[in-house]
């Protein structure tokens, strides 16, 4: 393997990252804005109030996005491996 296949395969990786990770990011960054008006709305200045809604969002954004997920690292690992057995 060249150095050029190895930062090809590091790049494809990381954006596999950035696309797992960008629909439960998406989802805990509206929430959390959502709360935060809520709470300079109602002047109520509890810090604990936004971690409960957040976990319970990201849970379920999770659970809805899971197959999604669970493919798209699969097309990665495929491309890996395949590149493993053909030698680079």
């Amino acid at each position: 393997m060249t150095g050029a296949e190895v930062l090809d395969i590091a790049s494809q990786g990381i954006w596999t990252l950035i696309i797992v990770s960008l629909p439960m990011m998406l989802v805990g960054l509206v929430v959390g804005v959502v709360i935060a008006l809520f709470q300079a709305l109602t002047q109520i200045q509890e810090m604990t109030l936004v971690f409960v809604p957040k976990i319970i969002a990201i849970f379920v954004t999770m659970l809805l996005t899971l197959p999604f997920l669970g493919a798209t690292m699969a097309q990665y690992m495929n491309r890996v491996v395949d590149m493993i057995i053909v030698g680079g």
